[in-house]
């Protein structure tokens, strides 16, 4: 019962943030922050561009998408396997425990400190 109540909640806290960003243009609305890394350093950080990544993707604008940022495009079938193995981590525990090997956590880590270079030196 209360594992079916917290679902509930996470879906509709997800499905009235969706529609949030379909509705508003996270680069024209003031209702989403800034960046503060970038306001206080000038210099992109790993996540920069995601909310109107967000926004393109909910309207079908891939190529937008990845131009704003090209590493959550990437990551979201990992994020979605990763949120599938956490949901069956009891009847799957192999799955769960190959996806949080320390090895890919730690390639993971280096391919977002790649990406936060990579952005900051060719403008992405």
């Amino acid at each position: 019962m209360r594992r079916s109540l917290i679902l509930i909640i996470v879906l509709a806290a997800l499905l009235a943030f969706g529609f949030i960003y379909y509705a508003l243009d996270p680069s024209q609305s003031g209702l989403f922050p800034r960046c503060t890394f970038l306001s206080l350093t000038g210099y992109k950080c790993p996540g920069c561009g995601s909310q109107r990544a967000i926004h393109a993707l909910l309207h079908g604008d891939i190529v937008g998408a990845f131009r704003y940022n090209a590493l959550l495009l990437i990551s979201i079938p990992w994020i979605a396997l990763c949120l599938y193995a956490e949901s069956r981590r009891t009847r799957n525990p192999r799955l769960y425990l190959r996806l949080n090997a320390p090895l890919l956590i730690w390639l993971f880590l280096a391919m977002v400190l790649l990406w936060w270079l990579l952005r900051n030196i060719f403008n992405w």
